[in-house]
């Protein structure tokens, strides 16, 4: 795994070493990114379900102006930081421990973020309870934003969630990148 573009291209980062994180892979990070491209220069970066802190690393690697990881994993949250620390990034960043909802709940009535992430596990239930983590995210997006979600192919990503509207699905490999607009 590592950085694929930006200031920190090439850099290596450290997978788990422990079952049960799944981080995205490099091809479809690279999709994503190919996607927020003409987005990622300035923005504020929320990665939910951080995991290993790749994706949040990639966008401030790409010229993100601050991100924040929502990881509740002790384990993850210490390979977030290990993986920030080997990049150089001493600020610009916030690591929450929480669940998603929670963390998401705490980050109401801060500066709003341009990006939201949110890669659940693929087992999890988080991506067909409309009332959830996506919902949820819909209090914390800037006016304008986008939230992508990284889901299996075989779960379909609900149309709406709060005031968030699904505007276009883009499918690689086993999994889909879900991508939502708000709405006024």
């Amino acid at each position: 795994m590592r950085v694929i573009a930006g200031s920190l291209k090439g850099r290596r980062l450290e997978a788990p070493t422990w079952e049960g994180l799944r981080p995205t892979s490099d091809k479809l990070r690279e999709t994503l990114f190919n996607i927020l491209a003409a987005r990622i220069v300035g923005a504020r970066v929320l990665d939910g379900y951080a995991g290993t802190g790749a994706v949040g690393i990639e966008a401030l690697s790409r010229g993100a102006v601050y991100a924040t990881f929502i990881e509740q994993d002790r384990r993850a949250q210490a390979l977030i930081e290990k993986n920030l620390a080997h990049c150089g990034i001493a600020d610009g960043y916030a690591i929450i421990r929480a669940t998603v909802a929670r963390g998401l709940e705490r980050l109401r009535g801060q500066p709003a973020f341009d990006i939201i992430l949110l890669d659940p596990p693929y087992t999890s239930g988080a991506i067909a309870d409309a009332d959830g983590p996506l919902a949820a995210a819909a209090g914390v997006i800037a006016a304008g934003g986008v939230l992508i979600l990284e889901h299996a192919r075989k779960r379909r990503a609900p149309e709406t969630a709060g005031r968030l509207v699904r505007s276009r699905e883009v499918p690689s490999g086993d999994s889909v990148l879900s991508i939502y607009e708000g709405r006024s």
